[in-house]
């Protein structure tokens, strides 16, 4: 765009289907609407999917939509093999995936599964020892790496992903280390609530003095790099309404805000008429540069679809 800003993107976030029909129409409607991502949570035990077979079965019916882990747990795999089903899924894909990583936040995934769930340090060391590894991955004929937390030896991945050096990666992160690693490492940055120490998301975080602090932590760090960065928000709450002001009260409350006002600035939600919601995302990438969307189908058992796809069709590109 030639006034400087980066053109508006929007995912859908789908976490699986009861049916697997069901889960390629949703893929399929994605991309007829004007989605540009179809993306897939990254969490253990029901309703959700495994992220690598949905997203390939995802690809095998779409043909423009990018397809996107939102996001992986670097905890649950090891990095040779999410070298490998990335990369594969690229290939399926014909080069259409974005890379979404983080170093998990969720207790029950852990408890469920009999991973252990280290201290907050412990796991963003991980997840930063593995992306070095996967970037070499991705990249190297053979790669041998001796780390504190992984250990790879005359590994060649293939096949090799299509996008080179790598496919893009999303990072998503809340507090000022996290930031920190996304702003020197990722293409696109997801600025999130942060999580607390003790697990969970601190969903108070999302306030929009928050976001201004989270902004300054990003640009001090990505330095030369920010304008090269995508900025991206997982949007939290939607309602189309010509009614929003009771919205915005419920809203400071679910979230633990100390008013609707708080709530209506907050970047993690879109409450008012369609009109008001455009204005909105408008004002938001100007104060912010958030410029990628990423929602879901559904929000407080409201099936919001039909909305989103006025939206996307008003803002996708421009």
């Amino acid at each position: 765009m030639g006034d400087g800003k980066r053109p508006f993107r929007f995912g859908l976030q789908v976490p699986g289907a009861p049916t697997g029909a069901e889960f390629l129409d949703q893929a399929r409607r994605a991309e007829a609407i004007g989605f540009d991502v179809l993306s897939m949570p990254d969490h253990i035990g029901n309703p959700m999917w495994s992220v690598w077979p949905g997203l390939a079965a995802a690809a095998a019916v779409t043909s423009t939509i990018r397809l996107s882990p939102f996001v992986i747990d670097n905890d649950f795999r090891n990095p040779a093999i999410l070298a490998g089903e990335t990369a594969t899924v690229d290939v399926i894909s014909n080069g259409r995936v974005d890379l979404g990583l983080g170093a998990g936040w969720d207790p029950p995934d852990y408890t469920r599964s009999g991973i252990p769930f280290d201290r907050p340090g412990v796991r963003v060391d991980r997840m930063v020892e593995s992306l070095g590894i996967l970037k070499r991955l991705f990249a190297s004929e053979t790669v041998t790496a001796h780390g504190e937390h992984y250990t790879i030896t005359d590994f060649e991945l293939l096949p090799k992903p299509v996008q080179q050096p790598h496919p893009p990666i999303l990072i998503g992160g809340g507090g000022k280390r996290m930031l920190g690693i996304a702003a020197r490492e990722a293409d696109i940055v997801s600025v999130i609530m942060q999580s607390h120490r003790e697990g969970g998301m601190n969903i108070a975080d999302g306030t929009a003095e928050s976001f201004d602090q989270k902004l300054v932590w990003l640009r001090e760090a990505a330095g030369d790099r920010f304008e090269r960065i995508e900025l991206n928000a997982l949007i939290q709450r939607i309602v189309v309404t010509d009614h929003p002001a009771e919205h915005f009260e419920k809203m400071a409350s679910d979230f633990g805000m100390k008013d609707a006002a708080q709530a209506e600035a907050s970047p993690l939600g879109l409450i008012g008429s369609l009109d008001q919601i455009v204005e909105t995302i408008e004002a938001r990438r100007e104060r912010w540069g958030i410029s990628y969307l990423t929602v879901r189908r559904h929000y407080a058992g409201v099936d919001v679809m039909d909305d989103l796809a006025a939206i996307v069709s008003r803002l996708s590109g421009r």
